[in-house]
């Protein structure tokens, strides 16, 4: 798979909701409908918009918005199209001094 696309409706309360895809080939329907396009193996953004409003196209950014609701789904996406996902390390910590009492 190359696209994650996202599409968002109003429903008739007024609430918005989203259906997310992962899709192989972009459509001509795909690019009239989606909100936002990420393709990943270009690492680019093909489109994001939301309520008409365009989104400034900042990869990075975008990436690590959605990437906090669709973890699973944005790393298999980078590992199909050939990337690898470097994780930061975890930091040691330093063992817990005991305070000073000077009573």
């Amino acid at each position: 798979m190359r696209y994650l696309t996202l599409t968002y409706y109003t429903r008739p309360d007024g609430k918005i909701d989203e259906s997310m895809s992962v899709i192989r080939n972009l459509k001509h329907r795909d690019l009239q409908i989606a909100s936002v396009i990420l393709d990943f193996k270009k690492l680019q953004v093909v489109k994001c918009s939301m309520n008409g409003v365009v989104v400034p196209n900042d990869w990075d950014r975008i990436v690590t918005y959605y990437h906090q609701h669709y973890a699973s789904t944005i790393e298999r996406l980078f590992n199909e199209n050939g990337y690898d996902i470097v994780k930061p390390e975890a930091t040691a910590k330093e063992p817990n001094e005991e305070p000073n009492n000077t009573n």
